[in-house]
């Protein structure tokens, strides 16, 4: 067996050196397609474990609801109406984020090096750094995240997939025996190829894995073709375990009044202002956590439990809460409307405020979960109750649609946010199936990135190429 690993190194070495191939980026790319593989395969596991757990543990100990019907599973539970607060089972939702949060910790305190198994902002960090991240990321952050999230913390799944990918990268890099340059391009190609597959958005993925490390326009060029590639071979792979169609549902939108961009102007202001107070809490609450002197489980345990409170009042926002972002997709729809007292403006407001804290208690306090998830959550809720109050108080002939804010309102917050304008732009447009709305998507984008300039939910982000210590 040693044998033939040394004999494929020795032949796919050459293949690198050999054909006139020169030092350049050009060099990665069968690299990068290798990443892509081992990324998607991983991913594929990752998120088969991720529904084994909320079949079993939400669904089948906390009786909290899962159908078919909506995105990962999801069904909105009507969180404003308040039902079944006496049900035994209910009572349960409070200490199940607790119980995985914690041994989720415990997981990764004994098994993994704590400052690389934070999510994207410790691959960021290691990109910058320099740094290799140990393949025993993979198999530790992949349980501990679903044990956190899975069991009902309120974060998401990206920010360990995006390890993930850039531990399959460094995997692949010492595999090869290569130098830092290649470390960092395959690293940058496996947070692609995560993102890519795990929401099925791999153009996206490719943009993302050049956009994410700095929280100004700035990208790391180097890195955009070995991301093309990765990302196309984990989604490929990935979709032919769970399909290829889109991860939401959302009915037909267009943009055809030039009117609409001023209302959309007025959610780019809404967006930035609330993507202020996300990051505001949540650095506040995780300094809190961190200058606590209590020992880190029970620090977790805190914030499970907290997270938990908040649960048994509005299931909605524990786990990903991608039913609320499907909800906001048919916000306008009369039907979903009279079926559900939670979609309405000042729904979607409560579940925005409720659903940022509660990600704050739940990786704040040293959770393992990712904070992707949870921006396009509160985009989209911020987006659909701005929508419903502008179709409320604007004529008819404005054509306000409310699923279309909700969309535009999720690109606006992650740009604002992630600080990555141009994957939020597509990757909107991937995971929902509607293009025709990629001008306000602009639009708001922008402005959003605009206005906070300076804030970013990820500390590793610098601010350009002339701030990283690798150039």
């Amino acid at each position: 067996m040693a044998v033939l690993r040394q004999l494929s190194r020795s032949s796919f070495k050459f293949f690198l050196s050999g054909h006139g191939m020169s030092v350049k980026t050009g060099k990665y790319v069968a690299l990068a397609a290798l990443v892509g593989v081992l990324v998607g395969f991983v991913t594929v596991a990752f998120y088969w474990m991720i529904r084994l757990a909320k079949v079993y543990v939400m669904e089948g100990i906390g009786h909290h609801s899962f159908l078919s019907a909506l995105p990962d599973g999801e069904v909105l539970s009507n969180f404003w109406t308040l039902d079944n607060l006496s049900d035994p089972h209910r009572w349960l939702l409070v200490f199940l984020p607790a119980v995985g949060a914690v041994a989720g910790s415990l997981l990764i305190r004994r098994f993994a090096r704590v400052e690389h198994a934070r999510g994207t902002d410790s691959a960021v960090r290691a990109f910058h750094r320099g740094e290799s991240i140990s393949r025993g990321v993979i198999p530790v952050k992949s349980v501990a995240s679903v044990l956190t999230v899975g069991f009902g913390g309120s974060a998401g799944y990206e920010g360990p997939v995006t390890l993930l990918g850039a531990a399959c990268g460094s995997v692949v890099n010492r595999w090869f025996n290569l130098d830092k340059r290649a470390s960092r391009i395959l690293m940058a190609a496996g947070l692609a190829a995560g993102i890519a597959a795990l929401f099925r958005a791999p153009f996206a993925g490719a943009i993302f894995g050049a956009e994410i490390f700095y929280s100004s326009s700035d990208m790391e060029s180097d890195t955009i073709m070995p991301s093309v590639v990765a990302a196309v071979m984990s989604h490929t792979i990935f979709s032919c375990f769970y399909g290829w169609e889109p991860l939401f549902a959302m009915p037909k939108c267009m943009f055809s009044n030039w009117l609409r961009l001023l209302p959309y102007l007025a959610l780019a202001f809404v967006v930035a202002l609330g993507a202020r107070f996300y990051i505001s809490f949540f650095r506040w609450m995780e300094r809190c956590f961190s200058e606590s002197r209590r020992p880190v489980w029970l620090r977790v345990a805190i914030g499970g439990l907290a997270t938990g409170a908040l649960g048994f009042v509005f299931p909605d926002v524990l786990g990903s809460s991608y039913s609320v972002i499907q909800a906001s997709f048919v916000s306008g729809e009369a039907k979903h409307l009279a079926a559900s007292g939670s979609l309405t403006a000042l729904g979607f407001l409560v579940f925005f405020f409720v659903k940022v804290v509660a990600t704050s208690f739940t990786v704040g306090s040293g959770g393992s979960g990712g904070l992707f998830a949870p921006a396009l959550a509160c985009g989209g809720a911020l987006g659909a109750a701005t929508g419903l109050f502008f179709r409320h108080v604007l004529p008819a002939s404005v054509g306000i649609h409310p699923s279309a804010f909700a969309l535009v309102g999720m690109a606006a917050f992650l740009a604002s946010s992630i600080r990555v304008p141009l994957t939020s732009i597509v990757m909107v447009a991937e995971i929902s199936g509607n293009h025709e709305l990629l001008l306000p998507t602009m639009w708001a984008c922008c402005i959003a990135f605009w206005l906070n300039n300076g804030w970013s939910l990820y500390r590793s982000q610098v601010h350009s190429r002339e701030s990283s210590p690798l150039h």
